[in-house]
């Protein structure tokens, strides 16, 4: 499995830094990745859907670690290209960014 295109959506909250959706092998998408700045630094949390006792559980997540670290290594590398591209303005919208 690859991850094939990765899209960033920057929000301005305390923790939650961006959403992301991914592309694996051109052909299956995950959106509503997140990346949070907890207390030890920046992390990606799986798509979770809130439960009835308030709760929430993800709805979509890898199976082992090794697969968990190559998806955070990726992603956060293109968060964090999309920030520099930010700041010094180098940044294209992407046509789904517009929507």
């Amino acid at each position: 499995m690859n991850i094939t295109d990765v899209r960033v959506f920057p929000v301005e909250e305390d923790k939650l830094k961006a959403y992301v959706t991914i592309t694996l092998d051109h052909c299956f998408v995950v959106r509503d990745l997140k990346v949070i700045h907890g207390s030890t630094g920046l992390f990606i949390a799986m798509p979770a859907k809130k439960r009835k006792d308030g709760t929430y559980k993800d709805i979509a997540h890898p199976l082992n670690a090794d697969t968990r670290s190559q998806m955070e290594r990726v992603i956060l590398i293109e968060y964090e290209k999309h920030l520099h591209q930010a700041q010094t303005g180098t940044l294209v919208p992407v046509a789904a960014e517009l929507d």
